[in-house]
C-alpha cells in the first residue's frame, strides 16, 4: 500500500484537502516553503484514515465517472451537450472568468433550492493572494466568490463539514477534485445522496503560489499589504489585477501573466493528469479561443461539456430560468483546436508514465480515461522523449 508520506515525496499531491476533511482536522493542509498545500503532520493518520484516503487520492487514482448511454469521444470522454454558453446576468459574465457559467449554475441551483449551499473556493479574506474553501448560501455569495483562482486551492478540507450539514449541496471544484469526490463516494453513500451538482472547469494545470509572489515582487509588494489579488474576470479573460491596503493598484494582462509556460510553477502532479477535462463531473466549462489563447477581450463565452444527465437537466432548467445562454454547438475536434494543450498531454501521458516507472515511481491507476489508446498516436520518437522527460523530472525530484 502507498503511503500519503510517499504520495508527497514523490510530488503527486495536489492538495485537495481530503485528507484533512477524512481526519476532521487532525491533519491540517499547510503552505510549504515551495508554494504548494501539503497534508501536515505528514504522519498524522490512524491506519483507518490512511486507507480512506488512498482509495480515493488523486495522486493514486483517477476514474472516470462516465454514462454509458453518452457519446465517447477518444479525447473527451462521454459527453452529451457541447455548446457555447455564458451567463445570461451582464454583471455575472463581466465579472466572472469565462462568461460566468460555473457561478450562474451555483447562483441558479440555489435559487431554485436545488442546493442549500455551494462547496466551491474564494479568496481569503486575511490573504487575498491565496484561497479558501467556502460554503456559499445566496446567489450574492457566490459572485462575492467568482474568478479563478490559479494558486493552491484545497475544496476537499470543507468536504466533511458539508456532508455533515445533510443538506443537498453542489461542488465546484477542479477535476482531480471532484475525481476524489467520486472516488470517496463509494465508502460514503452521503455523497451521492446529497450532491446534487458536481461542477468544474477544464483546467490548465494548478500553479504554484510562487507563481504568484513574483508577480508581488515585480511590483515590490508585501503580501501583508494585498487587499485584493484577482487572477482573471472583470471581462474575458480580463488582467491579473492587485490593490494594496493603502490603494496603489497594478495590473498585468493575462497574456503577461501566463503566455510563458516556463513561468506557470505547475504541479507535478498536474503534468501527469489524466482527467484534466472533468470526465467525474456533471457539467465541464472551457475556455474557447480558437488556438487556444486569447487575441484580446471579448464580452465573455465558454464552452460546456454535459457529462450526465443531471448535467443535462441542469443546463436546460437554468437556461430556461434566464440564468445562462446557451448557444451554437461545438464538436469535439473543434474543441480539440481550442485546447491544443490538452490533447497533446493527454497523447503523452502513457509514456511519461511509462518514465515514472523507470524510476521507481508509481503511476496512478486510471481507469475508464483512454490513456493507453491515445499513447498509441505518438510516434516511437516522441514517446521516446516524453518517457524520457518524465523519468528525469522523477528523478529530479527524489534526488
Amino acid at each position: 500500500m502507498r503511503t500519503v508520506a510517499q504520495i508527497v515525496a514523490d510530488d503527486l499531491c495536489i492538495g485537495c484537502g481530503l485528507c484533512e476533511s477524512l481526519t476532521n482536522g487532525q491533519v491540517k493542509m499547510a503552505m510549504t516553503n515551495s508554494g504548494s498545500l501539503r497534508p501536515t503532520p505528514i504522519d498524522g493518520f490512524e491506519p483507518e484514515q490512511e486507507q480512506a484516503i488512498i482509495d480515493a487520492c488523486p495522486g493514486v487514482v483517477a476514474e472516470a465517472r462516465s454514462d454509458p448511454h453518452l457519446l465517447l469521444d477518444p479525447i473527451w470522454g462521454h459527453h452529451g451537450t457541447m455548446r457555447y454558453a455564458w451567463a445570461a446576468n451582464s454583471e455575472v459574465r463581466f465579472a466572472a472568468a469565462t462568461g460566468g457559467v460555473l457561478t450562474a449554475l451555483g447562483q441558479y441551483l440555489l435559487a431554485a433550492e436545488t442546493a442549500a449551499f455551494i462547496l466551491h473556493v474564494g479568496p481569503d479574506p486575511l490573504r487575498p493572494m491565496r484561497s479558501r474553501w467556502v460554503m456559499s448560501q445566496t446567489p450574492e455569495e457566490v459572485l462575492g466568490n467568482t474568478g479563478s483562482r490559479y494558486g493552491p486551492t484545497a475544496p476537499l478540507a470543507g468536504l466533511g463539514a458539508a456532508l455533515d450539514r445533510g443538506e443537498p449541496f453542489a461542488i465546484i471544484a477542479k477535476p482531480c477534485d471532484l475525481g476524489a469526490v467520486h472516488r470517496r463516494a463509494a465508502a460514503d453513500p452521503r455523497i451521492d445522496q446529497l450532491v446534487a451538482a458536481r461542477l468544474t472547469m477544464v483546467c490548465g494545470g494548478q500553479s504554484r503560489l510562487t507563481k504568484s509572489q513574483r508577480l508581488l515582487k515585480q511590483f515590490d509588494i508585501d503580501e501583508t499589504a494585498v487587499s485584493l489579488f484577482r487572477y482573471r474576470g472583470h471581462g474575458n479573460p480580463g488582467p491579473t489585477r492587485v490593490e494594496t491596503r493603502d490603494r496603489r493598484t497594478f495590473e498585468v494582462s493575462y497574456l503577461e501573466m501566463w503566455e510563458d509556460q516556463g513561468t506557470w510553477d505547475v504541479e507535478t502532479r498536474c503534468k501527469l493528469c489524466p482527467d484534466a477535462l472533468g470526465e467525474a463531473s456533471d457539467v465541464a466549462v472551457a475556455d474557447v479561443w480558437p488556438g487556444g489563447a486569447p487575441t484580446g477581450e471579448d464580452e465573455g463565452f465558454s464552452g460546456i461539456i454535459v457529462r450526465s444527465q443531471t448535467g443535462e437537466s441542469l443546463i436546460e432548467s437554468a437556461a430556461a430560468e434566464g440564468w445562462i445562454e446557451v448557444g451554437g454547438p461545438l464538436s469535439p475536434r473543434e474543441l480539440d483546436g481550442m485546447q491544443p494543450h490538452q490533447v497533446r498531454k493527454k497523447e503523452a501521458l502513457a509514456a511519461r508514465y511509462e518514465g515514472m516507472a523507470d524510476e521507481g515511481v508509481a503511476p496512478m491507476e486510471i481507469r475508464g480515461l483512454r490513456i493507453d489508446q491515445l499513447g498509441q498516436r505518438l510516434s516511437p520518437e516522441q514517446a521516446a522523449v516524453e518517457r524520457s522527460g518524465a523519468a528525469t523530472r522523477m528523478r529530479a525530484i527524489r534526488s
